[in-house]
């Protein structure tokens, strides 16, 4: 897979060494998986930020790639040029050919520009929200959200969200061991989903850290039955302050939590090859392998057994 990271005179340096970090840099366990490189439809090379100048591809058009990642893109009506012409047609020919598209941060005014967003859902960084629901009121702003996934297009919220999206991406692609590699690589959570909000103001705290220590306990006892009131205690909490810190610190409730660790566990397993469906459910601690396949197609969109098949390295265990 080709990947084209889009830059610009204003691009943002994080975002943009987000994007280089995730489809760039050279991994033993990425090798012959996908290649990027920095692409600019500029004439001459861009200077952004500090005044460091980008020495990058130049190119003309997005065809040759298979996925684009926009890392920004200005917040403000710019006048139509010869430049912002060319990266318009090239944009929109790559979306219309029904090639995946990234956003990062402020990307997801590009697509909006375009039309690409209309009628679907979206989100961007805070700080830009209230301009991107004025300019754009045919799109469906999401405003607490790490990142927003419609089919081939995809938009994170501003910094950090922008690897949570990429990590996602490559668990989409090519399964959740290489997403984990990687994000082990970045010091990063393997995965945040994206239903989780953008920020959480919480002081930080003096004393020992109790709530952290229950969810370590709750990694370790996935193949047992948990309950959430256990649990709690485990966090010397009540069960309604349980509950409510859970949803505030993680954007979810306990259950949906443990399902969404046990799937992890599943996806492991079925990725290795080595354990028939009904182990894989009972490795991750599922009451039965029918509930395993009704969470899994819930929350993923297909089978175990069609899972199985495209990312096991060893096929053929049913």
């Amino acid at each position: 897979m080709r990947v084209a990271i889009l830059a610009h005179s204003e691009v943002a340096l994080f975002e943009l060494g987000c994007a280089t970090e995730l489809f760039c840099q050279r991994r033993a366990e990425t090798e012959g998986l996908y290649y990027g490189e920095v692409v600019t439809f500029a004439e001459r090379p861009p200077t952004t930020a500090g005044g460091l100048s980008l020495q990058c591809r130049q190119v003309e058009g997005l065809m040759e790639y298979d996925l684009l990642v926009i890392p920004n893109w200005p917040t403000v009506p710019q006048p139509m040029d010869v430049y912002r012409a060319r990266v318009h047609r090239a944009v929109t020919e790559f979306a219309t050919c029904g090639r995946k598209i990234l956003t990062f941060c402020s990307g997801a005014f590009l697509p909006a520009e375009l039309g690409l967003l209309d009628g679907r859902k979206a989100t961007t960084h805070w700080r830009y929200a209230e301009s991107f629901r004025r300019r754009f009121p045919l799109v469906e702003y999401v405003g607490d959200v790490l990142y927003v996934w419609h089919n081939l297009l995809a938009c994170a919220a501003g910094s950090s969200a922008a690897i949570d999206l990429g990590i996602e991406f490559l668990r989409q692609t090519y399964g959740v061991e290489l997403a984990s590699s990687v994000a082990r690589r970045l010091v990063m959570a393997p995965q945040r989903q994206g239903g989780q909000a953008q920020f959480v103001e919480t002081p930080v705290s003096k004393r020992p850290d109790f709530f952290a220590s229950a969810l370590d306990w709750a990694l370790a006892n996935l193949q047992g039955s948990i309950s959430v009131d256990d649990w709690a205690a485990q966090a010397h909490h009540s069960r309604r302050s349980f509950d409510r810190k859970f949803r505030r610190s993680l954007g979810v409730s306990p259950k949906t939590w443990l399902i969404q660790q046990r799937l992890r566990v599943v996806q492991k397993a079925l990725e290795s090859g080595e354990a028939s469906l009904d182990r894989a459910a009972q490795l991750a601690g599922f009451a039965s392998s029918t509930t395993m396949r009704h969470h899994f197609r819930k929350v993923f969109g297909v089978s175990p057994s069609q899972y199985r098949r495209q990312f096991s390295r060893r096929p053929g265990i049913t």
